[in-house]
């Protein structure tokens, strides 16, 4: 038995810095970025937030609305794949590649199958396999397989949260890492196992390890607002996967609900007759991929070995996405200028961070 006793961080254990910089405006800053990778021949220019590869933020709808402002998609792994052959057939059309997506895999038989026959069809380069204990030996073997089987594709594998897995996954055939065990809102691994790692310090020792052979990171889970996806670019993620921040909205999947309230305030009926006046909210259901629910949902039942290690919950509905991803994108854009980031490749370049004890006043609330 070991005990690493050096501090691990979360985001809201720090704050960044602000710096003298010569940016006069958020306008001045460049938001996008070329990558090039360790293993895909091919290079990519997109500002790299990526929706998570969940039912409910991995969905079509979604990823029509993230490309046309650069960002990516890691479509969910329930779409069949004649589902997937048709919307990526449709969203080539609408605009001319499938670049900013990742089609997603598990590490089982009936998983390559259907990869090998989205694959074939040559409208989508990028994969993303996406298991939830990510030092199983499977994992390697499967990267080198499919590594073997695709050489021109873009990889993406997970999840880890160790600079050592980081590094052989990286070396096996991986370009991009996706790190993070039980920081996302609807995951419930570290409640139920124990296992799990603050993601702060997650993406600083991964980010140094994969920079260090070559390969990328996508830090996945624990943004709760748009300064901890800022925090995670400056910590050295190349890309930052959100679900919570995204789910909820018009084009998130996921079943609608209404609930009724009382308002406190009181209406006259008649002359003679008053009631409390009733108001009505929508709601929409937004659930972890582990959790008894997507287990019955998704696979025919949770299976008598294994708990659930994710939850349900009614999120109040947001509407349209494009207001929150603009409010992302915006939150980047002067945290750069704080920062004196003229590029988004040198956030982690220009980041100073404060350790702190709290980072908001919520004496008027969480919002």
């Amino acid at each position: 038995m070991r005990i690493y006793d050096d501090i691990q961080l979360d985001y809201c254990d720090v704050l960044l810095r602000p710096k003298r910089s010569t940016l006069a405006s958020r306008s001045e800053v460049i938001v996008e970025r070329e990558y090039t990778f360790k293993w895909c021949p091919r290079s990519l220019t997109a500002t790299g937030i990526v929706a998570a590869n969940m039912a409910t933020t991995g969905t079509f709808e979604i990823a029509k609305e993230m490309q046309k402002l650069r960002l990516m998609s890691a479509l969910h792994k329930h779409y069949t794949a004649q589902e997937l052959l048709q919307f990526l057939k449709d969203n080539a059309q609408a605009f001319g590649n499938n670049d900013l997506l990742f089609v997603s895999s598990g590490v089982s038989d009936a998983d390559y199958e259907k990869l090998k026959q989205v694959m074939a069809s040559k409208l989508i380069n990028n994969i993303c396999v996406d298991v939830a204990n990510g030092y199983s030996p499977y994992l390697i073997n499967y990267i080198r397989k499919i590594r073997k089987d695709f050489p021109q594709a873009l990889i993406m594998a997970g999840n880890v949260v160790t600079g050592d897995m980081c590094e052989d996954l990286i070396l096996n055939g991986a370009d991009i890492v996706k790190v993070g065990i039980g920081p996302g809102s609807v995951c419930t691994t570290r409640k139920l196992t124990g296992v799990g790692r603050p993601q702060f310090s997650t993406v600083i020792e991964c980010a140094d390890a994969a920079h260090g052979v070559g390969g990328m990171i996508c830090a996945d889970g624990g943004c709760t607002v748009p300064g901890d996806v800022c925090k995670s670019l400056c910590a050295g993620a190349d890309f930052v996967m959100l679900g919570g921040l995204l789910a909820g909205h018009t084009e998130s999947g996921g079943e609608m609900c209404t609930k009724s309230f009382q308002t406190g305030e009181v209406e006259m009926i008649d002359d003679k007759t008053c009631a409390m006046r009733i108001e009505e909210k929508q709601y929409k259901k937004f659930y972890g991929m582990s959790s008894e629910y997507a287990q019955d949902k998704h696979y025919g039942g949770m299976k008598k070995y294994r708990a659930s290690e994710g939850k349900v919950v009614e999120i109040p509905f947001r509407g349209p996405i494009e207001h929150t991803l603009l409010a992302i994108l915006g939150g980047i854009r002067s945290c750069m200028t704080y920062i004196g980031a003229k590029r988004l490749k040198d956030m982690p370049k220009c980041a100073t961070f404060y350790r702190v004890n709290r980072q908001l006043n919520t004496i008027f609330g969480n919002d």
